[in-house]
Formats: structure tokens, sequence, C-alpha cells
């Protein structure tokens, strides 16, 4: 038969003024210590006695005692009460200033660019605050996860979230190797992709997602093909650059091999923009200070506004 473990309402009642009264072996010194009258103390005293169903004291006129149940009882009270006030102040210091584990959930992509730099910084500014990245490109529930926020591209994001801009908007560009185009053509229009192999993307969702293109900057889905498919923006980078098709991502992340001569940028009137990075976290909770000290420093090293809820764009 299943056992309930609910602890019942008042359940710790009385354990204070208890471990008081064995402290001190009197009533009075012990109300005086919790600031109450020592006729409360009896009555806590005698609730808990009720509760428990033993005597826990030998009273007299003269001194105060403990029972053999009393001293049972006050050898796994006391250690356990005083864990449960190291519990309660190690709670309140993560949630009076910076400190504890801050977790956050962000791309691939984003953690060489974007992240690296800002947390590097951070952790020197906040030395009791341990910072947990997790690299993937799913979309993950921030409470189903235990995050305490995450980072991604704008239009990724859940309209319920409080977000924080990272970035600019920025293209999604489309590039391909010297190689690569040497061996195809360049793209002079959209119709041309149809002949290219086009690196794609399959999305956390199990979905291919298809390339986007600005139309007199109208953003317009075409579908493209390609030998390969990847699920983040850095494997298809790299694919692109071993010649193996033309990719489309974002423009911070194509930059270094673009400078470099390892890629080339194509179709770049046809580019559309995205809405750029943001660091996003859920509104309906008190934010606890290491998130709040980590916001204020994105803040402060990318020159972004206020916190704003993700609405629309």
């Amino acid at each position: 038969m299943k056992q309930n473990f609910t602890v019942r309402q008042g359940a710790l009642d009385g354990v204070e003024a208890f471990l008081s009264v064995a402290r001190h072996h009197n009533f009075r010194r012990a109300a005086a210590e919790l600031g109450v009258t020592p006729s409360a103390i009896s009555q806590a005293i005698r609730a808990l006695e009720s509760r428990i169903g033993a005597v826990l004291f030998l009273r007299t006129t003269r001194s105060v005692g403990l029972t053999e149940a009393g001293e049972r009882f006050l050898s796994r009270a006391r250690p356990a009460f005083e864990e449960l006030i190291a519990a309660s102040g190690a709670a309140r210091e993560i949630g009076q200033r910076p400190a504890g584990l801050l977790r956050l959930t962000v791309p691939r992509a984003v953690v060489p660019i974007l992240l690296e730099p800002l947390v590097a910084s951070f952790c020197r500014a906040y030395p009791e605050v341990e910072v947990e990245i997790a690299a993937s490109e799913d979309l993950v529930d921030l409470a189903v996860g235990g995050f305490d926020a995450g980072i991604r591209m704008g239009q990724f994001i859940a309209a319920d979230m409080v977000t924080v801009r990272l970035t600019k908007p920025l293209p999604l560009v489309m590039v391909g190797s010297p190689a690569y185009l040497s061996r195809n053509g360049r793209p002079e229009r959209p119709d041309d992709l149809r002949r290219h192999a086009c690196i794609r993307l399959r999305r956390s969702n199990g979905a291919l997602a298809p390339w986007s293109i600005s139309d007199n900057g109208r953003a317009i889905e075409i579908a493209v093909s390609g030998p390969f498919i990847a699920n983040d923006f850095p494997t298809m980078l790299g694919a692109a650059v071993e010649g193996v098709g033309l990719a489309q991502v974002p423009a911070p992340l194509a930059t270094g091999a673009v400078t470099a001569g390892r890629l080339v940028r194509v179709l770049e009137q046809f580019a559309p923009m995205t809405p750029g990075v943001f660091l996003y976290y859920p509104g309906h909770r008190q934010i606890m200070p290491k998130l709040r000290a980590f916001i204020d420093h994105v803040k402060g090293h990318s020159g972004v506004g206020r916190p704003k809820p993700n609405l629309r764009r």
C-alpha cells in the first residue's frame, strides 16, 4: 500500500520552542530568547507533546529536564532543525545576491560569436555565479529543462517570453566556396538556386527549413534541394567551406570565412532580414539576482534597451 508522505500543516510547530527549552532547561529563558511569553512556550510544548503522543519534559517548580522520549526526540530534531535553518540561509543568499548556478540554453552558432566574450566578462564581474551553457538547436521548455534563460533568434521565441536584444536585425546570407562556384557557376537570381546543391537545415521538430528570399523587402520561402542536411548553422557553414554546396546562414557566422576568402556571398540583394538574436526568459516569475545581474551585464555590453515582452517585433 502506497504511503502518504504529505507533510501535515503545522508539523514543525513547537519544535523551535522545544529546542530552546531543552537548551536552557528553563521555560522563561526560552521565552525570552524567542521573544514570546512563557505561557506561549508552555502551550507550544503541550501541543507538540500531544501531537507526538509522549511527554518530552519533566517539570518541577525548580527545574526542567528531558524525559527519555525527550532525549530521543532531541537527538534527531536538533540536527534536522539546524539543517533546515542552514537550507533557508542558503536559499536566502541566492535570493538576495548574484550567486549559484545560471543555466542557459543557446544555439551552437551563438557561443563563439556572441556568448564567449559576454560570459568571460560576466564571470569576472560575478565570481559567485557559475554559468552553464547547454549548446543545442532544440527549442527546449525553459522550466522543464531547468534553465534560467535562453538565447535564440527572435523568430523562434515564444510570444509569452520577455526578451532582451543582443544584436541588431541581421541578414541571412547565401554563401558558397570559390571552388564550388567555379564548378557550378554563380547564381544571379533566386530561380537559379533550383539547379544548385543547397545545404539544408533540419529543424528541431524534424521539418526541413526552406530558404528565405527577400523579394523587394518581402520575405518569401522557397524549396531547395541538395546532397547535405545539417541540424545547425556551424555544420552548414563548414560544409559550404568544403565545397559541398551553397548555404544560407546568419551573416555574422559567415563573416570570418568571407573575409578570409574561403566563402563568397551570392544573391546579396535577395538576402532577407531577421529580427536578430535575443536573450529570453519567463516573465511570470520573480527574476533571481543571478539572472538579473546577467541581464544588466548583457545590456551594458550590447547597448540594448530595457527588457520587453516578446509580442511582435
